[in-house]
C-alpha cells in the first residue's frame, strides 16, 4: 500500500489534479485530501484504486528499502527505445575483474 506523500508526489509527476483522480479512482476528492496530509485513513480498497489509477498514468511505487519509500515515473515508449540502443553500444561485454 503506498503512503499519502507517496500518492501526492506521485500526483505531481504524472501531472493529476486531485479533482482528476478522484474521478479515475472513484475515491472522493475529501478522502484524497486528507490521505495526503495524513490527516485521515482510507479503506484499502480506496488506497488500491488511488495507486491503481496512478500506476495507470505511469508512476512506479518504491516499497521501502532500506532508505524510504518512494516513487518515479515509468520510461516512456521514446526513453525505453533509447535505453535499449544505449545499452547495446559498448560492444562485447566482458569480465571486468583486474587480475
Amino acid at each position: 500500500m503506498i503512503t499519502g506523500s507517496q500518492c501526492r508526489a506521485a500526483r505531481a509527476l504524472v501531472e493529476i489534479s486531485r479533482p482528476m483522480l478522484a474521478r479515475r479512482s472513484e475515491v472522493s476528492v475529501d478522502a484524497i485530501e486528507r490521505f495526503e496530509n495524513v490527516s485521515g485513513s482510507l479503506k484499502r480498497t480506496e488506497i488500491q484504486a488511488i495507486q491503481d489509477t496512478l500506476e495507470e498514468l505511469g508512476a512506479v511505487f518504491i516499497p521501502e528499502n532500506g532508505s524510504g519509500y518512494g516513487v518515479r515515473l515509468k520510461f516512456n515508449n521514446l526513453e525505453a527505445a533509447e535505453i535499449a540502443r544505449f545499452e547495446c553500444e559498448g560492444g562485447l561485454v566482458a569480465d571486468d575483474r583486474v587480475p
